[in-house]
């Protein structure tokens, strides 16, 4: 149903997995949907887990140039897996490069720092997008120079701290997304739909009109989506106005 009606609404979206063996169930879900692209993914939350599926991700890895959701978790409960996850990370990270770059939707939580270290080790990895992003201004300012993208959500702008990182976000690198099924708008899971109201917290954030906004979410995509459709050059995300 999520999938159908997105469609119908014409709404680009990055649906990431996270684990390898869910990708070809995922991507068969929407292969009839043109603005739709599943990335291939092994979360670090169950990277203790499931890090035996790393031979399956490097053996579907030519089939998509989209990968995610990968990354880093500093939670403490995760603390214990913290050498595992990075072996994977790391792996996923020069997979990729091997491949010529693909788009990369990075999970960093309380582990913003080890992430960008890992970006900077393999530059050739293609193009970082920062999930929900919420290190320091500091982190924030390092991952700008490092040439991240960021995809963004509502949540975000319901926070004084959030408001401050979306205010300080470089527009021309700004993505909306939803974070659903996980995440909740009110008692239902968040659909793609919601990602719209994104434009109007931007607005309010970065002092402009909603119009401006949607235009500016507007030139990214395309842009993104050139790079994306110029296969002689590192891969730069087709991405979409939502990412799942």
């Amino acid at each position: 149903m999520v999938v159908r009606q997105a469609d119908e609404a014409r709404i680009y979206v990055l649906s990431v997995t996270t684990t390898p063996k869910a990708w070809r169930r995922t991507s068969e879900m929407a292969k009839d949907c043109t603005r739709i692209r599943t990335a291939l993914g092994l979360h670090p939350e169950l990277a203790h887990e499931r890090h035996a599926e790393l031979p399956l991700f490097e053996a579907l890895l030519p089939q998509t140039r989209y990968v995610g959701e990968v990354g880093l978790d500093g939670s403490p409960d995760l603390k214990p897996h913290a050498q595992i996850q990075r072996k994977v990370f790391k792996t996923v990270l020069k997979l990729s490069s091997r491949q010529g770059g693909r788009v990369l939707s990075i999970h960093s939580r309380r582990a913003s720092d080890e992430v960008l270290e890992c970006l900077r080790a393999e530059p050739d990895a293609g193009t970082p997008i920062l999930h929900w992003f919420s290190g320091s201004q500091a982190q924030l300012r390092r991952a700008i120079d490092q040439g991240c993208w960021f995809s963004v959500g509502l949540p975000m702008s319901r926070s004084d701290r959030g408001r401050a990182l979306l205010a300080s976000l470089p527009r021309d690198r700004v993505l909306t997304e939803t974070d659903g099924p996980f995440a909740q708008e009110g008692n239902r899971a968040v659909k793609p739909s919601d990602v719209s109201g994104m434009a109007d917290a931007l607005s309010s954030v970065w002092n402009v009109s909603a119009s401006e906004v949607r235009n500016q979410l507007a030139t990214n995509l395309r842009r993104l989506t050139a790079y994306a459709l110029d296969t002689s050059r590192q891969v730069v995300p087709r991405a979409g106005a939502a990412v799942a």
